[in-house]
């Protein structure tokens, strides 16, 4: 895929899931079980121990999902996500040369952000679409009002998102939002209800034009 496939593919369900776990097996035991019940996206948080060791093996057995690395604070673990099969990369904050590294390999990247100045900057760097975050800082209404000023801004709201709010997430002008422990939080038949309720509550959140 191109890089802008990959974007639409990841932001496609307007949810894409984020694991962050003690170790690789339980990362991608997390994930599975995300995947297992709708998801098509799924980020693995570099700060999980060897958690390259789950991308790489999330992506050779599940060559048909869309498998990330997150938490990518500089150019060489960007590269080393890149190398071992992430799909997308996304990031706390604002580093230019992740990005330039990301796009090199033709893999987009989500900066995050927090405040109008940093999505503007994150913008001017090329960001893919632009992580606000943590999005318990702020609220959907404060999003709607950045786009205001701003309608060119693919945010993904990440950090404290939770199954009610993010259709009104969605609503306020989301492409999508980052999720991780309001899904996975009490094992795999538990997160296959909260995919399934979620998606559906996403797919009737509507974004003003």
């Amino acid at each position: 895929m191109y890089r802008w496939e990959l974007v639409q593919a990841v932001t496609g369900q307007r949810v894409f899931g984020i694991v962050r776990s003690a170790g690789p097996q339980e990362a991608v035991a997390a994930a599975e079980a995300m995947l297992d019940a709708g998801l098509n996206a799924v980020e693995v948080a570099l700060t999980t121990p060897r958690a390259l060791t789950a991308v790489a093996r999330l992506a050779e057995q599940r060559p048909d999902a869309l498998i990330g690395a997150g938490t990518v604070l500089d150019e060489a673990a960007a590269r080393a996500a890149v190398e071992a099969g992430a799909r997308f990369l996304v990031s706390p904050h604002l580093n230019p040369g992740v990005i330039r590294t990301g796009h090199r390999y033709g893999v987009p990247v989500f900066p995050g952000a927090a405040t109008p100045t940093e999505i503007v900057r994150a913008l001017e760097e090329g960001a893919d679409a632009v992580k606000l975050f943590p999005a318990s800082a702020v609220t959907p209404s404060w999003l709607q009002a950045v786009r205001a000023a701003i309608p060119q801004l693919p945010a993904i709201p990440t950090g404290g998102v939770t199954i009610d709010d993010a259709p009104g997430w969605i609503a306020a002008g989301a492409i999508a939002c980052g999720m991780g422990s309001a899904l996975t939080s009490g094992g795999a038949q538990a997160a296959e209800r909260r995919v399934t309720t979620l998606l559906t509550r996403l797919a009737q959140a509507s974004s003003p034009a």
